[in-house]
């Protein structure tokens, strides 16, 4: 790689000559998304440059020994609030860039770049690395471990709250198409909100390799009689599988839980023939607001019907009255719509 650094993007950082030698990306966040005020290089605090024991591109990340001493350093503590586990596992950082099938033409999106171990990795070997970070904590870190790689752009920021268009277009540049996949150990407390704001996006993405605890993995790829509200919202915008598992040790400091990697190829278009997503939904958080009940009984209530039409509709679609709603795949709930739509607008 060459030795320009990366472009930093970041929203609240407070300016400061002695931490921010030179003069940095500026954006403001507010209720229209990210705004762009201007831009440079990425700054890097003089205090550090010589003194690191970050080395080359050694083909494994981030080492433990690195992470320990960037925490040191940095005077940085992981809050669990922000689910902050950081990868130390080689095996588990190989499973999860083959599964993400990455060529010099890729554009990616990390999420929850943290100290940046996946980062390096996905920066040798795409074309662009968005690394996003929420905690401007870990900006400088994560500048020094990525310094020498011009591809990546950290930017801080939330992807709940972010303008995902004009992140993907980049700095000064109108939105517009971009084809790209999203690469990610997401915070467990906020994997479920994610996953939906990413797969209901405009761009979606073309493929999402994630790292997420092992139960909600099981969630994601189960089938008819252990669905749930997010395994039908996911399945219905793509087809995931679990690639990898992971134990607690893959990540320090290590969680509570193990973990999985899950890839979930996004269709083009979703198969399951539904002319209103959002009356869709509707229908599948009413079904399963009262998952224990049958849907005869629980969905007239959910969605303001007569049992009569209900039960009716139900036998259009060929959907057996004592089903509780677990037991429907995503088609069959496409169906179940396609009865209910009139009553549903």
């Amino acid at each position: 790689m060459g030795s320009a650094p990366p472009l930093i993007r970041e929203g609240r950082l407070r300016a400061d000559t002695s931490i921010w030698p030179t003069t940095r990306v500026t954006w403001s966040f507010g209720s229209s998304g990210w705004m762009f005020t201007s831009w440079s290089q990425c700054p890097l605090s003089r205090r550090y440059v010589g003194s690191s024991p970050i080395g080359p591109w050694r083909g494994e990340g981030v080492s433990l020994g690195e992470i320990r001493w960037l925490l040191r350093e940095f005077n940085i503590r992981p809050k669990k609030s922000l689910g902050q586990n950081f990868l130390v596992s080689g095996a588990l950082l190989r499973a999860i860039t083959s599964a993400a099938d990455i060529d010099k033409k890729d554009t990616i999106l990390e999420i929850g770049a943290g100290l940046g171990t996946l980062t390096r990795v996905l920066a040798e070997g795409a074309q662009r690395v968005i690394a996003l970070e929420i905690d401007e904590r870990l900006l400088l870190p994560l500048y020094q471990v990525l310094q020498d790689y011009p591809n990546v752009e950290i930017v801080q920021g939330d992807i709940l709250k972010i303008d995902l268009a004009q992140l993907l277009a980049g700095p000064g540049e109108a939105p517009k198409e971009v084809n790209y996949k999203v690469v990610a150990n997401l915070p467990y407390y906020a994997t479920s909100a994610i996953l939906r704001r990413l797969l209901e996006a405009a761009p979606k993405p073309q493929l999402l390799v994630v790292t997420v605890q092992r139960e909600v993995a099981e969630r994601l790829v189960a089938e008819p009689g252990q669905m749930s509200t997010l395994s039908v919202s996911v399945q219905f915008y793509g087809q995931p599988h679990i690639v990898a598992r992971a134990p607690a040790g893959a990540f320090y400091p290590s969680p509570k839980v193990s973990s999985a990697v899950v890839r979930i190829d996004v269709y083009e278009e979703p198969p399951a023939e539904v002319d209103d997503v959002e009356a869709f939904f509707f229908l599948v958080r009413a079904g399963f607001a009262q998952r224990r009940k049958y849907l005869k009984n629980s969905l007239p209530q959910g969605l303001g019907l007569s049992a009569d039409q209900v039960t009716s509709a139900l036998r259009r679609a060929r959907i057996e009255e004592t089903l509780r709603p677990q037991a429907l795949s995503v088609e069959d709930w496409a169906r179940l719509y396609r009865e209910l739509a009139p009553q549903l607008r």
